[in-house]
């Protein structure tokens, strides 16, 4: 593999790309009006607790109250349970009565672990987690965990070893091993807990001097995080655009990863960045929903509040043996791309894949693998079902930050999200029904139609005998004005 990461920095916003061999992966979009939450921890308020959810909205100073499940509550006996092979994950716990955990007037320290979403508060955590290049600090849970996604028993057996050995006998917390940390020695462990026990000192230090409610640390922006959580052996190049970012990125590696310093460039040529890797394009075609493939297959992509679903059709793709073997092509042509849309359009939540309906087993299952391999390079946590008789794959990603979609578009406000409008024809026959309701309700002379120039032309032209009949059967006249500013669906009757 050869990755690139491209760091656009402007005042307003930091963009960053992943590109794979010249093709966009990933990107994230981070703006200074509206950064993202999740990793800021706060001393909150409880203004409401729910035992019929088990839960409780803490105040945390936003707009809206943030969300506590019991599930992501700690408590005081969860800090002796010892080893763990799992990474710790919000929610995977046993359901407690939150009203024995929490009430009204309370404050605790939280952290967010999803960022607002639509008309949805933030969702909170009281298992505090700081991540460092390989480890993960958990201040108030004495263990050490793996991540799932080192497999190897012998490689998991010496990382923990490795861990153990450069741990501070004095330490009161807990460390998760990351993937990242996969082959790495004590130096990288020790340099990572030196510099993890120094920040929780300092979010020890504010937390004793802020009220409720009130932010007592900050995540880093997007630049420095994704230097953090991304930067592998597979990234061969940063190129950020600010020189200002390169100067913190720098300092920043220094402290942490020095070995990556050396990757780090400034990008100072006069074609915008982005640019030089067709990412704007990529970006626009990334808020379509159709997506076209280079067989000439093409997925609809489809998001909802409720879930997402990708329909994989053959399109102008028709294969040079038989239909069994056309589909089976496009099947596996379309696991790759779905993969990718998913990490590139950030959509989390419930998903539902319609592949084409294939009659062989064996070529089911060729599909299935794919579809799997496809999503093991995704750094958001994924399962997946198998493909049912109807050919649906349901599939699942964590949602923890808004979509592409939501990050960049806001709701159509003519059609106000729908994707679709009602027909001229159709507000026509509204019009002339309304003014029917009006006669019967109200005393007037005569009626004034105000609406869009496309549905006046059509109640002038093509609907004309039957607004005369309408005047003739209410005996008052009535007229039609145009207003340019009007939207197809807007119209208004004015009585006179």
């Amino acid at each position: 593999m050869s990755e690139e990461l491209l760091i656009n920095v402007t005042p307003q916003e930091i963009r960053v790309a992943l590109v794979d061999n010249g093709v966009l992966q990933e990107l994230q979009v981070e703006r200074s009006g509206h950064r993202g939450l999740v990793g800021n921890i706060y001393k909150g308020i409880v203004r409401r607790v729910l035992p019929g959810m088990q839960a409780a909205f803490v105040d945390i100073g936003l707009e809206r109250t943030a969300f506590l499940h019991a599930a992501d509550i700690q408590e005081d006996h969860e800090e002796a349970q010892g080893e763990t092979d799992i990474e710790t994950r919000p929610g995977h716990h046993e359901i407690r009565n939150v009203c024995a955990l929490l009430h009204e007037g309370q404050e605790v320290v939280v952290q967010v672990i999803k960022d607002p979403l639509g008309s949805k508060g933030a969702r909170l955590s009281t298992r505090i987690t700081l991540p460092g290049r390989y480890l993960v600090y958990m201040p108030y849970v004495p263990r050490i965990g793996v991540s799932t996604r080192i497999e190897s028993p012998e490689e998991r057996t010496r990382l923990k070893e490795r861990l153990k050995s450069v741990i501070p006998p004095e330490e009161a917390g807990g460390y998760i091993i990351r993937t990242l940390a996969e082959g790495v020695d004590e130096a990288d462990f020790a340099g990572d807990i030196d510099f993890l026990r120094r920040l929780w000192q300092s979010i020890r230090a504010r937390l004793e001097h802020t009220s409720a409610p009130g932010e007592i640390h900050r995540d880093l922006n997007l630049a420095m995080r994704m230097m953090r959580d991304v930067m592998s052996d597979d990234i061969q190049r940063v190129r950020i655009d600010s020189r200002e970012t390169v100067d913190a990125a720098l300092a920043f590696c220094a402290g942490v990863t020095p070995e990556v310093a050396e990757r780090i460039e400034h990008y100072s040529g006069e074609r915008p960045l982005f640019d030089l890797y067709n990412v704007e394009e990529e970006i626009e075609r990334a808020l379509q929903s159709r997506v076209t493939l280079k067989s000439g297959a093409y997925l609809i992509i489809d998001q909802t509040e409720a879930l997402t679903t990708v329909d994989v059709n053959t399109g102008g793709f028709v294969g040079r043996r038989n239909q069994e073997e056309t589909i089976l092509k496009t099947n596996l042509e379309a696991a790759a791309a779905i993969a990718r849309q998913m990490r590139l359009r950030n959509i989390g939540g419930m998903i539902i894949i319609d592949f084409i309906d294939m009659e062989e087993e064996e070529h089911k299952r060729r599909v299935q693998r794919a579809l799997e391999k496809a999503i093991q390079s995704d750094r958001t946590r994924c399962s997946l079902t198998q493909i049912s008789a109807l050919g649906l794959v349901e599939m699942t990603r964590k949602r923890t930050r808004e979509s592409l979609r939501q990050a960049l578009c806001e709701p159509c406000p003519y059609c106000h999200g729908r994707g679709f409008m009602k027909t001229a024809e159709t507000i026509c026959y509204e019009i002339l029904r309304e003014i029917v309701r009006e006669t019967r309700a109200y005393p007037a002379e005569r009626f004034v139609v105000l609406a869009s120039p496309q549905v006046m032309e059509k109640l002038l032209d093509e609907e004309s005998t039957s607004l005369a009949a309408l005047e003739e059967f209410i005996g008052r006249p009535i007229k039609v004005q145009a207003e340019a500013a009007y939207t197809q669906e807007q119209y208004d009757i004015i009585l006179m």
